[in-house]
């Protein structure tokens, strides 16, 4: 075996993977976004339902000091 026909076989090789490639086309690309979309769906809701369970005031005057007060006896789950 010489040094040609290693290189001619890594050669083949490569080849036959940019095949499959050909093969699967762009429907690789969309199934990513799709998933991409479903995840920040997903994480969306996730969030909404823990702000929900919130006790933290979203109001810019209520939230001074908020994260100092009672930190040793109260735990953020």
């Amino acid at each position: 075996m010489t040094l040609s026909d290693i290189v001619y076989a890594i050669g083949d090789f490569s080849q036959a993977i940019f095949v499959v490639f050909e093969i699967i086309g762009n429907s690789f690309n969309t199934f990513l976004v799709l998933l991409g979309f479903a995840g920040f769906a997903y994480w969306m809701n996730f969030q909404r339902k823990v702000s929900a369970k919130a006790t933290v005031s979203t109001e810019a005057k209520d939230i001074v000091g908020w994260y100092k007060e009672n930190a040793e006896t109260k735990i953020l789950k």
